[in-house]
């Protein structure tokens, strides 16, 4: 199994991970040990995250989870790749050999585990959801956004758990995917996330 790591997973459980792996966990470390690098996927830019200044370098907790992983395996903080991947990406580039490591947003599930053949090694980052909705629309409630058009990263567990409130308070919705930009009421993103749009 290919291993997956986010910012939900702590880096003494990846590391850990790497010795007693499964066979193709193993083949993984063997790989970044002989090729002397470790190629970490992250995200795009997602400030105290993983974000690229204008020089390419990469800081933010997820960088520096690659950054211990490789100081753990190959003594050198430094012998780190960095491959920005979008949430589409990332678990094509893991399952592929692309990448040795995520270290992304990225939410542990149990369908991810299964259906992907992803093994999560432990959880690093706790995060929650919430609604950003202008001061001007008067909202104070999730309650009142029944028939709102509501901005979300399609693909990802924050669109599956924003369907689910929705369905489960008996309100409808319509979802803009908040790579597109659009007139939307509010939108919905990881708690962490600073980059939010209108």
């Amino acid at each position: 199994m290919p291993f997956a790591v986010s910012r939900w997973l702590a880096a003494f459980a990846a590391i850990v991970a790497f010795a007693p792996a499964p066979p193709a966990g193993a083949q993984t470390l063997a790989a970044v040990k002989e090729r002397g690098t470790l190629v970490c996927g992250v995200s795009q830019g997602l400030a105290g995250f993983s974000a690229a200044n204008d020089k390419g370098e990469w800081s933010g907790f997820d960088a520096d989870f690659c950054r211990a992983v490789a100081a753990a395996v190959l003594g050198d903080a430094s012998k780190v790749k960095f491959v920005p991947l979008s949430a589409a990406e990332r678990f094509d580039a893991l399952k592929s050999g692309g990448i040795d490591l995520l270290a992304r947003n990225t939410t542990w599930t149990m369908g991810r585990e299964t259906q992907l053949g992803l093994l999560f090694a432990g959880t690093t980052y706790y995060d929650g959801q919430g609604f950003l909705v202008p001061k001007s629309k008067g909202v104070v409630s999730a309650l009142e956004l029944g028939g709102a058009k509501v901005c979300v990263q399609a693909g990802t567990t924050t669109e599956t758990n924003l369907a689910d409130y929705f369905a489960t308070n008996g309100m409808t919705l319509e979802v803009i995917d908040s790579i597109i930009p659009g007139g939307t009421r509010g939108t919905v993103h990881n708690e962490s996330d600073p980059q939010r749009r209108w």
